[in-house]
């Protein structure tokens, strides 16, 4: 059986010009990503990724606009009969609840902040990952 995996992601970025990151673990595999994750039967792109962020990090945030969406084909690192299909919106969250959540972060995904000037493609895991990374570089400077 072939389908589509589609994964919605946030690209939050501080008033100290970092951006937000997520390390996981799945299926005994460590990797780099935007912070969001699989868009479920019945529900829209933005609420999705409104559940993602409650239900990860019981953090409200504010969805922005659309910023990318994979235009190539690409087959999920854990299934290849999927092909995955990635939508990124720019987000807003309130800073202090970052901060204090990532005081106290425990479980299978930890949030951190990237310098944008330190930022590269090598830091992520993904290849949609890396095309966004490219984007974001390209558009600070």
């Amino acid at each position: 059986m072939q389908r589509f995996n589609i994964r919605v992601y946030g690209i939050c970025i501080n008033e100290r010009q970092e951006l937000l990151l997520s390390n996981e673990s799945y299926r005994d595999l460590s990797f780099t990503k935007f912070p969001g994750g699989g868009l479920e039967f019945g529900e829209g792109m933005t609420d999705c990724l409104k559940r993602e962020f409650m239900e990860e990090f019981n953090l409200e945030i504010e969805v922005g606009e659309l910023f990318y969406l994979t235009d190539f084909f690409q087959v999920s690192a854990f299934s290849e009969n999927d092909q995955v299909v990635s939508v990124y919106y720019r987000i807003k969250a309130d800073q202090d609840s970052l901060d204090q959540l990532m005081n106290h972060q425990a479980g299978e995904e930890e949030l951190h902040w990237v310098k944008l000037s330190e930022l590269t493609e090598e830091l992520l895991t993904f290849p949609i990952d890396k095309v966004v990374v490219q984007k974001l570089v390209s558009e600070s400077n």
